[in-house]
């Protein structure tokens, strides 16, 4: 069987993970993303009945609510853990069967180390970015308020913890270009 290599882009909120998947594209490797199979979750009614037997204080009219579940598994860590139990399995199982078809490929896995998949991958990119620029990021991309972005930046893991985990650290604090530099150097440490 060929050897299958499988990196993981990590990082938090705001840090740039998207920008890195970008430009792996754009260097022609296959990247993958745990959001965008999120979404896809979405879009399985199965999957929307799971969520609304789950969490009927988030339904309208029998459907979940999106904008309701995401608030309250961000202020509520019970219903979040609950929430990543019943997708988190689904979305990695997914991920890996699309990673397997290739034989050097990239995953943006936002939870890395707080779902515990470390293991799956042969080697993890963290994504580090000064925190005001991440909360300005998220502000900006995603017309949230400065303290919904910091519940969910305590939500995660600190790039300090992350960093103890044995990964290749990208600074995410210049212009996309500089990003770019230091991703072709962090893909060198990997033998790429």
């Amino acid at each position: 069987m060929t050897q299958r290599v499988k990196i993981a882009v990590t990082g938090g909120i705001g840090s740039g993970k998207t920008a890195v998947k970008e430009l792996l594209a754009q260097m022609g490797y296959p990247v993958f993303s745990c959001d965008e199979i999120s979404r896809e979750l979405w879009e399985d009614g199965v999957y929307r009945s799971m969520l609304a037997e789950r969490f009927p204080a988030c339904t309208e009219r029998g459907e979940i609510d999106k904008s309701k579940l995401s608030a309250l598994v961000f202020s509520d860590e019970g219903a979040r853990k609950e929430l990543e139990s019943l997708s988190h399995p689904l979305i990695m199982r997914e991920l890996m069967a699309r990673m397997e078809r290739f034989p050097v490929s990239f995953a943006e896995v936002p939870l890395l180390f707080e779902g515990g998949y470390e293991g799956l991958f042969d080697g993890v990119i963290l994504v580090k970015r000064e925190e005001e620029r991440r909360i300005a990021s998220v502000i900006a991309r995603d017309g949230l308020t400065e303290e919904e972005v910091k519940r969910r930046i305590s939500a995660q893991l600190t790039d300090t913890e992350r960093e103890k985990k044995g990964v290749v650290v990208i600074e995410n604090n210049g212009s996309f270009e500089e990003l770019g530099e230091k991703l072709r150097q962090a893909l060198r440490s990997f033998g790429i």
